[in-house]
């Protein structure tokens, strides 16, 4: 199995987007000695205060900087809010900065309301599936010079490598996403930490509707992974323990409280005790929206979630107070899963 990892800098308590960014990128460094095979930044508007991933294409130039061989990429780009011409140049610069390992991951969400007006972006598109799919597409010619000669954009360049141009990536946590990344022949990521429960449908609706690309950028054949909310720990018990502020972070976004994250402590007495360890083998249609376990337990687990979906592929994304907690639950898995280090 290969493993890859998204973070979404997390400001650490009476910190700054300084350290946030600093602890990303030494997540980033350790998931490249580690072997992980891709490093993906997240973008979330509105709550900066405590989630600093705002800007992914200008993290990933850091990034690129800070690292040698890992693939660096978007965990979304969130196309409804801008041109695919202006993210299309975005990644093709981040291209010339680390050449052929950069992954332009391309998703879609809406913020708040405010947040929404602010970045100018409309939640009134008569057809968002189709408006997300063209959107794809345009992105995808501009990075490859692929539109057809006579095109009111086929003399538009964009700066790049002489390497492969970034990879392109459908993101998304539902069917719908993952039809258009079938119709348009390119890889696919779904996001179980969101909607576990869409994950084998949307796996099978990627399949069922995937065709030969008429993309330059896709692929013969159906490829994607699952990405899931997941800590380790030395033993199952210890990893609940840790659980428990995804448990609890959950249950506050439930309750309209986004974007916070309790520590331990606080998390087991909003919770009212310790979550259960997560039970090494799931039931056929069990797919928790967080799993803990020690380094075997959650080998095991991924493995029977990635079976579940066809995939050989796990991105690891987690909701812990702790830098170094987070750094020993990667390094812990690694060692579970068995990566060859660098």
């Amino acid at each position: 199995m290969r493993l890859s990892a998204v973070d979404l800098s997390p400001v650490p308590d009476d910190g700054t987007a300084t350290e946030a960014y600093e602890n990303t990128v030494e997540a980033a460094q350790q998931a490249e000695k580690l072997g992980f095979e891709r490093f993906w930044v997240a973008e979330h508007h509105g709550m900066a205060n405590t989630i600093a991933g705002t800007t992914p294409e200008v993290l990933l130039g850091h990034l690129a900087a800070e690292t040698n061989s890992i693939r660096l990429g978007s965990g979304a780009v969130l196309l409804n809010h801008y041109s695919p011409f202006k993210v299309a140049e975005a990644f093709g610069a981040l291209d010339a900065l680390a050449p052929g390992r950069i992954d332009a991951g391309l998703g879609r969400a809406n913020g708040s309301p405010a947040a929404d007006q602010a970045l100018e972006t409309s939640r009134r598109v008569q057809n968002p599936d189709e408006d997300h799919a063209e959107k794809i597409e345009a992105v995808v010619n501009h990075l490859y010079d692929d539109f057809p000669e006579g095109h009111a954009y086929s003399d538009l360049e964009i700066a790049r490598s002489s390497a492969e141009p970034p990879v392109p990536w459908v993101l998304g946590s539902s069917s719908s996403s993952a039809k258009i990344a079938g119709k348009l022949g390119l890889r696919y990521c779904f996001a179980a930490f969101i909607r576990p429960q869409l994950a084998t449908q949307s796996f099978e609706a990627y399949r069922e509707h995937f065709e030969p690309p008429a993309l330059a950028g896709g692929i013969d054949e159906p490829e994607g992974l699952v990405a899931v909310n997941a800590i380790c720990a030395e033993t199952d018990e210890e990893a609940a323990r840790q659980r428990a502020v995804a448990e609890a972070s959950f249950a506050r976004m439930r309750r309209g409280v986004v974007g916070t994250t309790p520590s331990v402590e606080e998390a087991i007495d909003e919770l009212g005790d310790v979550p259960e360890p997560t039970p090494a083998t799931l039931e056929a249609d069990e797919w928790p929206r967080a799993i803990s376990g020690s380094p075997d337990t959650l080998a095991g687990l991924l493995e029977q979630l990635a079976d579940r979906v066809g995939v050989d592929e796990v991105m690891i994304q987690h909701v812990l107070a702790d830098h170094d907690d987070a750094l020993r639950s990667h390094e812990l898995l690694a060692e579970g899963v068995g990566l060859p280090s660098a």
